[in-house]
């Protein structure tokens, strides 16, 4: 049985406010819903005891389905978006609800600027010792590279979507930064080919995901996403499956 800490998926709660995002409403997805993606995927070998509730782009700076998702996923943390100007009361109360990184949206918007993304980072890493993660094609990387090389802790979202940046990626992995392998409907690339190349560089960057339940992408998770990770990364599946996205998140105790 192979153990998994689920590094993105989203819960979609039509009881907290929902924005349409470019013409776009998600589909409702509860955490009965995902449990019943866990139970399935028990079936086939993959049990997932521990992940991350990533904040959409049509979730806004809205916290109430986060807290309340992450009072149901036991041992599960949070992943927000935040406003430049947060308080700094409102991180430290999340922190304590177990959120533990902020989202930058630069493919969808609904979160903050790119242009803030330097401040709040420091921010919320000398406050709570959180990280950011960049939902970017990774074309746009680049351009962005000598920022993020300074900053304290950042991921970047599914391989970085695009084949065109793969250069680039690998570059600030050598640096540093995480990537999640993940939303492998959402790509355009030989996901395989940039996960060997990924564990090349760094056997510790990268960190296994559903993205369930994959709204907008062009198909849905499926159990063939983790075999391809788990062939990809050879004898690091274990810790791209498990033991490196617990260690960025903090779960070392999942350990």
């Amino acid at each position: 049985m192979q153990r998994v800490f689920d590094s993105h998926l989203h819960i979609i709660d039509f009881s907290h406010p929902i924005h349409e995002n470019q013409g776009y409403t998600p589909p409702e997805f509860l955490v009965p819903a995902y449990d019943a993606w866990r139970e399935k995927l028990r079936g086939e070998g993959y049990t997932i005891t521990a992940g991350a509730v990533v904040s959409g782009s049509f979730q806004g700076f809205d916290q109430g389905y986060l807290a309340e998702a992450l009072g149901e996923l036991d041992n599960f943390v949070g992943v927000t978006q935040l406003p430049a100007d947060a308080p700094d009361a409102e991180i430290r109360r999340l922190d304590g609800l177990g959120v533990r990184a902020v989202r930058f949206n630069f493919r969808r918007g609904g979160s903050a600027a790119r242009e803030d993304l330097e401040e709040l980072a420091w921010r919320i890493y000398d406050l709570a010792g959180w990280h950011v993660e960049l939902y970017v094609d990774a074309a746009a990387l680049g351009d962005m590279a000598p920022v993020l090389k300074k900053l304290p802790a950042v991921s970047i979202d599914h391989l970085g979507l695009s084949a065109q940046g793969v250069d680039d990626l690998l570059e600030l992995v050598d640096a540093g930064v995480k990537v999640k392998a993940t939303g492998f409907g959402r790509v355009d690339l030989d996901p395989g080919e940039v996960v060997r190349r990924i564990v090349d560089v760094d056997p510790t960057a990268l960190m296994a995901g559903t993205d369930l339940p994959s709204q907008r992408a062009s198909r849905v998770f499926s159990v063939d996403d983790f075999q391809l990770i788990g062939e990809a990364a050879g004898v690091h599946a274990d810790a791209v499956f498990f033991a490196n996205a617990a260690r960025f998140y903090g779960r070392d105790d999942a350990l």
